[in-house]
């Protein structure tokens, strides 16, 4: 608790963009491996949740593809 407000739980999404990959923030839990997902208005699917790719980071991260 920072300022007497609670901290919001955050995790990092990894998503496959046109451009190559992305690692973006997101308020919440991840979600789960098989779930779909919208990211810039595209269906992904979470392909894999694994600890944060940042040193240092606990939080965890969604690796997203698109759907096929």
């Amino acid at each position: 608790m920072e300022d007497g407000q609670p901290q919001q739980r955050t995790h990092l999404r990894f998503v496959w963009t046109t451009n190559g990959y992305e690692l973006r923030e997101r308020v919440g839990e991840p979600p789960a491996v098989g779930e779909e997902v919208e990211e810039s208005e595209k269906r992904l699917r979470v392909t894999k949740v694994a600890p944060s790719p940042l040193p240092g980071d606990v939080r965890r991260c969604a690796y997203l593809e698109p759907l096929t």
